[in-house]
């Protein structure tokens, strides 16, 4: 790679990818963030389906739409999650791609020296 490369991507940008890729990476929001995918869901229904207390659903329900990646819409006393941010599902698509697929053998074997 040559040092003269133009640099394309603003600094900015990847400070708020690092923020959204440390809150989303968790496996349990990560599952979280698949449930919701093209639906809204409440903290109750997404605590039984990943088998998690509903309080402990909530915090982490609530720490990624402080960061930006799901909205919440109220209908009375019940508080309907759903992902928002234009690129959490994409994550989740190379997951998906990914996984289960070896990791590249200069992962895998370390040189010592």
């Amino acid at each position: 790679m040559s040092a003269a490369r133009e640099i394309r991507i603003p600094a900015s940008a990847f400070e708020q990818t690092a923020d959204v890729l440390r809150v989303l990476g968790h496996p349990q929001r990560l599952r979280m963030l698949e449930l919701l995918a093209g639906q809204k869901v409440t903290v109750g229904a997404l605590a039984k389906a990943i088998r998690m207390a509903p309080a402990a659903c909530s915090q982490h329900l609530n720490l990624m739409h402080a960061h930006g990646v799901l909205a919440r819409v109220r209908d009375g006393r019940t508080t309907y999650y759903t992902v928002v941010h234009p690129h959490a599902l994409a994550l989740l698509d190379c997951i998906r791609k990914h996984a289960g697929s070896p990791a590249p053998a200069t992962a895998r074997k370390r040189n010592p020296n």
